[in-house]
């Protein structure tokens, strides 16, 4: 039985913390049922979203580093 490859592992793990955050995030929305407080919730998973994406990125790219060149990193980081 092969074991989950760490780095996939981790990726996933923050998806899913992140989806929750989401879903957490939607039933504050109803709970407030105030449309000012419902957009400042909606700004905070605006700074979430980026943050997780280039986590998860870094983290996959982290795994395949020995299997890419520099120049492809730095290609990479530089778009």
């Amino acid at each position: 039985m092969e074991l989950l490859n760490k780095f996939v592992l981790s990726m996933a793990l923050l998806r899913f913390i992140s989806g929750s955050l989401e879903i957490l995030a939607g039933l504050s929305m109803l709970k407030l049922n105030d449309l000012n407080k419902a957009l400042v919730v909606n700004s905070l998973l605006a700074l979430v979203g980026p943050t997780v994406l280039i986590l998860t990125t870094s983290i996959g790219l982290f795994g395949i580093s020995d299997k890419i060149s520099f120049s492809k990193f730095f290609w990479i980081f530089s778009v």
